[in-house]
């Protein structure tokens, strides 16, 4: 019996989604676009699922689309339309945070999976290309659009249109990533993470995000107005108390922090 293309655990709060096909370099085939899909709905609908790690086994994170399969004939290049399980959707989906952790060479399509997360680590093994002008077909998984807000028009453009490598450290440097560690520290690094992202209050976390999202996909005096709209109807409804015990965790919280050991 093969081994399921895609494994999804749960563990307090967090789930670890990791691309199961290291013998392809976890490329994204139909079954495996599919298996995303479902388990990143399935999560959407899981209140005891706060904040997802995404991971490939392996050396590589993801390679793409699977261009042996597509180059068959089975089913869309472009991917998203139809009945091609969109991925993309699914992902935006889960309200929580989605932490990438980059393990290894995240390429085109892959690019493109990185970049629907909110977070992402890198290992020093990471590398990051985009080679869609070079196979001959054009992104639509928002790759085009994200990266060149993410790093500046200039650098995505000599990314894009070169299709040349990344490196780790580099993609730090320009702001892809949030930060580089050793390979054996990703996931204990993401998790770790993954924990201060559930010590904040569930409504805070995901209204959070949202407002983040949804200014982001507006010009920037849009989203000022958008965010006092949300900021006026959420605070109306905190009081005054919960406000005070919450001041006293966030100060107790910090005061824990500046006495922590600097690495």
């Amino acid at each position: 019996m093969s081994d399921p293309v895609l494994l999804v655990t749960r563990d307090a709060g967090v789930a670890s989604v990791t691309l199961n096909r290291p013998h392809a370099m976890n490329a994204l085939s139909r079954e495996l676009r599919a298996a995303l899909v479902e388990a990143f709905t399935s999560l959407s609908f899981d209140p005891g699922v706060r904040v997802v790690i995404l991971s490939g086994a392996g050396r590589a994170f993801c390679a793409g689309l699977d261009l042996k399969e597509l180059g068959s004939g089975q089913g869309p290049v472009g991917g998203g339309r139809g009945e091609e399980p969109d991925i993309m959707k699914a992902m935006a989906g889960f309200a929580g945070p989605i932490i990438g952790a980059i393990n290894g060479v995240a390429v085109t399509g892959g690019f493109e999976l990185a970049l629907a997360c909110d977070v992402l680590v890198a290992s020093s093994e990471a590398r990051f290309a985009d080679t869609h002008a070079r196979v001959g077909i054009m992104p639509g998984w928002g790759l085009s659009q994200k990266l060149s807000r993410a790093i500046g028009i200039y650098r995505a453009k000599e990314l894009s249109l070169t299709g040349n490598y990344l490196d780790a450290r580099t993609a730090e440097a320009w702001g892809l990533v949030n930060r580089v560690v050793a390979p054996e520290e990703l996931l204990t690094t993401c998790a770790k993470l993954a924990q201060d992202m559930i010590s904040v209050p569930d409504t805070g976390l995901r209204a959070y995000k949202r407002i983040i999202d949804l200014g982001f996909a507006l010009p920037f005096g849009e989203a000022l107005v958008e965010e006092r709209a949300l900021s006026n109807a959420a605070n109306r409804g905190v009081a005054p108390a919960a406000v005070e015990e919450a001041r006293k965790a966030v100060r107790a919280r910090g005061q824990a922090q500046t006495r922590e050991p600097r690495s």
